[in-house]
């Protein structure tokens, strides 16, 4: 979901704002980044990320042969849930964004990184979309979930509450944790994405690590420019599908409108705390100013 969207339809993109993926024009490069990329992260997510984003990586064979074949892949991943992949040019408008997810369709940059960018890039590219979120998309509750999320999105943009469900979407989708038997797992696609936030998100003791609670969620702040400073624990894929769908989000809308938001390093009376944070990596400035 994009933090900055676009408003002018680039040339040559259809009015749903897809394109080509232009698989062949990707140079050997690129798909050595693609490679680099994915090897630095199937070394260190085993234990770290949570099973259905590994069986999901398993399933569509992503592994670092190079920049997947949209064709190609969404053959398999429709065959599991109904889900396509859709080229795009990068970020777009919320409501086309939203149009897609409640198709069961995922919009993902064509474009990738440079070499010099493999631990920090602004705006999501293909290995962010693909290696991130589509693994995801193999499980049939997380996919209903995306689903349901968009088409929460079209109605949240006819109320005015983009901002708090913005926040549900940040704090599940790219940087959720889950609950197991053996600790926290990582399901959120920014921090499977990135090889330093997987391990900041479940090692460092910076961050504050609390219960899922839709409200709670929907009323905190986040940032997204640096690692987290809270991450938000899901007892399982289908207790969030079941709090989504089970909820009438039209008057949660209007009690948050009168509550205050509450601020990103945070711990509320009631919160489930996992980790009580130290904050001190933020509080030395964070990766802007040099911070480990």
């Amino acid at each position: 979901m994009g933090v900055v969207e676009r408003t002018v339809l680039p040339k040559g993109a259809n009015p749903d704002w897809t394109i080509p993926q232009g698989f062949a024009r990707y140079s050997e490069a690129e798909h050595r980044t693609w490679t680099t990329l994915y090897e630095r992260q199937a070394e260190i997510l085993p234990g770290r990320a949570c099973d259905a984003f590994l069986h999901g990586l398993e399933a569509l064979d992503l592994h670092g042969q190079g920049i997947p074949d949209f064709a190609q892949l969404n053959e398999k991943l429709f065959e599991l849930t109904g889900w396509r992949v859709v080229a795009v040019p990068g970020l777009v408008p919320d409501a086309v964004f939203f149009e897609h997810l409640a198709n069961r369709r995922f919009p993902a940059g064509n474009f990738i990184r440079g070499a010099d960018e493999l631990d920090y890039l602004q705006e999501p590219d293909i290995f962010h979309d693909v290696f991130g979120h589509v693994p995801m998309l193999t499980d049939p509750v997380f996919a209903d979930y995306m689903q349901a999320y968009g088409k929460g999105g079209l109605r949240a943009l006819s109320l005015g509450s983009l901002a708090n469900l913005a926040r549900l979407y940040w704090y599940t989708v790219e940087f959720g944790l889950l609950e197991t038997s053996e600790g926290l797992r990582i399901y959120g696609a920014g921090i499977v994405s990135s090889r330093t936030e997987t391990i900041f998100a479940l090692a460092s003791e910076s961050p504050n690590r609390l219960g899922f609670d839709l409200e709670r969620v929907m009323r905190t702040l986040y940032r997204i420019d640096d690692f987290q400073q809270v991450y938000f624990v899901i007892p399982s894929l289908q207790h969030l599908l079941d709090v989504t769908i089970g909820t009438d989000f039209g008057p949660l809308y209007t009690k948050i409108s009168y509550m205050p938001d509450i601020p990103i390093a945070a711990i509320e009376p009631g919160d489930k705390v996992f980790t009580r944070g130290t904050q001190d990596y933020a509080r030395s400035g964070g990766r802007l100013h040099g911070a480990a």
